[in-house]
C-alpha cells in the first residue's frame, strides 16, 4: 500500500473518530458513570467491532448491506433495539458496579466489553463506513486483500482508540469526583439509562449520522 494511500485513510479515519456519535457518547458515559476503566475497556470492544466490520467488507459482507435496504433497515432497528434494553437494564439494577472504588471482578470488564462490541456492530454510522469509504482503499492488485485489511483496520483502530481512550479518561476524571459524593451515584445510574434510552431512540428514527 502506498504512502498517499494510507495518508488518506488516517484522515478519514480521524474524521470518523471526532465527529460525535453513539460511540463517543457510550465513551463518555460509562467513563463518568463507572469509571475510567469502563471507558478504556469499551473502546476495546469497539476495536474488535471495527475489526469484524473490516474483515467483512473485505470479504463480501458489505455488499449485502449496499443492495439491500432492508438488510441495513434490520441492523439499525436491532441497534435501537439493543440500545433501548441496556437502558432497561441500568434502571433495573438497584446500583452501578462502580470500577472506580476498586478492583473490577473480571465478570464486569468482560460484559462492557461484550456490550460495546455488540454496540459497534449495530452502529449504522459504523456500518455506513465500511461501506461507503473502506472498500475503497482495498486493491486486490496491491497484493493480499486479508493483510491490506488488517493494515487499515489497525490504522482506524490506533486513531479511534486515541480519540476515544483520551476521551475515557477524561469523563472517569469527573466520574471519580462524582462517586465520592453518594447523592450523585443515583444520578449517575439515570443519566447512563437516559443515554442509552437517546441512542435508542435517534437510531430508531434514522438520524444517526
Amino acid at each position: 500500500m502506498t504512502v498517499e494511500t494510507l495518508a488518506l485513510f488516517s484522515l478519514a479515519c480521524l474524521m470518523l473518530a471526532i465527529t460525535p456519535g453513539p460511540d463517543m457518547i457510550y465513551v463518555l458515559t460509562r467513563s463518568i458513570a463507572q469509571g475510567p476503566l469502563a471507558g478504556l475497556i469499551s473502546v476495546m470492544g469497539f476495536a474488535a467491532g471495527c475489526t469484524i466490520h473490516a474483515l467483512a467488507a473485505a470479504f463480501g459482507l458489505a455488499h449485502l448491506f449496499q443492495t439491500s435496504p432492508l438488510a441495513y433497515s434490520l441492523v439499525q432497528y436491532a441497534g435501537a433495539a439493543y440500545l433501548a434494553w441496556m437502558a432497561y437494564q441500568t434502571l433495573r439494577s438497584p446500583t452501578l458496579p462502580f470500577l472506580n472504588t476498586g478492583a473490577a471482578p473480571k465478570a464486569a470488564l468482560w460484559r462492557i466489553f461484550q456490550q460495546a462490541l455488540i454496540g459497534n456492530l449495530l452502529n449504522p454510522k459504523v456500518v455506513l463506513f465500511f461501506i461507503a469509504l473502506f472498500p475503497q482503499f482495498l486493491d486486490p492488485a496491491a497484493g493480499s486483500v486479508l493483510t491490506q485489511t488488517l493494515t487499515l483496520v489497525t490504522v482506524l483502530n490506533v486513531i479511534g482508540g486515541a480519540v476515544n481512550g483520551t476521551i475515557a479518561l477524561l469523563g472517569g476524571r469527573f466520574g471519580v469526583f462524582m462517586s465520592r459524593r453518594p447523592r450523585f451515584q443515583k444520578v449517575q445510574k439515570y443519566l447512563l439509562a437516559t443515554v442509552f434510552a437517546g441512542l435508542a431512540l435517534r437510531l430508531a428514527i434514522g438520524r444517526s449520522n
